[in-house]
């Protein structure tokens, strides 16, 4: 085990988040007194949720396995219920506990599953993408999926604790690693202009997982996160800054039957929420263009079909942000100013939209 490094998240359940290299060997120790644990998992993570589950035996912990179904399939709510049948028949009381390890799909349904087993038992999130690190696993949001929508179904339920193991992104496929540096650029653009920097200046090195840009971009992320959600774990406030891009991101995600990527969605959606401030006199052209550079830089997409628009329209208006019939986007006044635009008329949002169709 390297050097690690601890981000505290505060408010009333406060916890760490725990970032270094080869972290699980052994796994620390953020569940005292549970007697069991069970492991979420996808197939390909069976190794590695097989392998913590044999080192929480070794220390008198006895582990569940449950595997669940990969990606965006596993957030659904019959495989939250399969869990919760699974953790009835184990006869888990409350203080046992639930890890999810993977991305930030397991990540999310393992909180839920947490959230809702007896109103709530403690959990830790074993990120292994980028997208979980920096996003999923940090500042308590759980939930799953309907056919309304993308996490329209969920919780508020911090964990124990989170373990950043960089060493898994090791084998992390290319896509996957750009695409979580989605959620990181955007924490640049709302409040640390650093790790827009850092991109700007060697792309490459920002996608080298072994190497300290990455580190530094993701505990850069986490901070962003984690100072944000220590005083609004609720999202009555200014958490909602969290979402910016993610409006349009989510209802290209809808469309597409989550098939995308979450990132890819994500870095389309900054475009778009650049376009709609600068066309609405909120963002200079400069910064607006900025996010454009620096989301190409990363290979990851700028733009979407131009036919789709009524379509992505149409699940917009059922977005968290919204209230009633009013639909609020996060954009920026500014470099790491973020701000709400409440009410834009039908032609600006289309106007913007023009600017990233394909």
């Amino acid at each position: 085990m390297d050097e690690v490094t601890r981000i505290p998240v505060g408010g009333e359940r406060p916890y760490d988040v725990l970032v270094g290299r080869n972290l699980l060997d052994p796994p620390p120790r953020l569940l005292p007194g549970a007697n069991r644990v069970a492991v979420l998992h996808a197939a390909p993570l069976k190794a590695l949720a097989e392998s913590l589950a044999a080192r929480v035996r070794a220390v008198g912990v006895e582990p569940l396995l449950i595997e669940v179904p990969d990606a965006e399939a596993g957030k659904q709510i019959n495989v939250a219920a399969a869990c919760w049948d699974r953790l009835g028949e184990a006869g888990f009381t409350r203080t046992d506990a639930v890890v999810g390890v993977g991305g930030g799909a397991v990540t999310d349904l393992a909180g839920f599953v947490a959230a809702c087993w007896l109103r709530g038992v403690r959990w830790v999130p074993v990120a292994t993408s980028l997208l979980a690190m920096v996003d999923a696993a940090v500042g308590g949001k759980t939930g799953v999926n309907t056919a309304a929508g993308k996490n329209l179904v969920g919780a508020f339920h911090p964990p124990a604790g989170v373990i950043c193991d960089l060493a898994t992104l090791d084998g992390l496929p290319a896509a996957d690693l750009a695409a979580g540096m989605a959620e990181v650029v955007k924490c640049g653009f709302i409040a640390d202009p650093v790790i827009l920097d850092l991109v700007e200046r060697d792309p490459a090195a920002a996608l080298d997982p072994t190497g300290p840009v990455t580190r530094d971009l993701i505990e850069r992320a986490i901070r962003v996160k984690a100072d944000v959600v220590s005083g609004d774990l609720l999202e009555s406030g200014v958490r909602e800054v969290l979402n910016y891009g993610h409006t349009l991101a989510h209802a290209i995600e809808k469309v597409e039957g989550y098939r995308w990527r979450h990132g890819h969605a994500v870095a389309v959606g900054l475009v778009y929420a650049a376009a709609l401030a600068r066309l609405a006199g909120r963002l200079d052209a400069a910064t607006a263009e900025r996010h454009r550079a620096v989301v190409a830089a990363l290979g990851l997409p700028t733009s979407y079909p131009a036919d789709a628009w009524p379509r992505l329209l149409a699940a917009m208006r059922v977005d968290k942000k919204a209230r009633g019939s009013t639909l609020r986007f996060v954009v920026l006044d500014g470099l790491a100013r973020p701000a709400i635009l409440e009410g834009p008329d039908d032609e600006l949002l289309h106007a913007a939209y023009r600017e990233i169709a394909s």
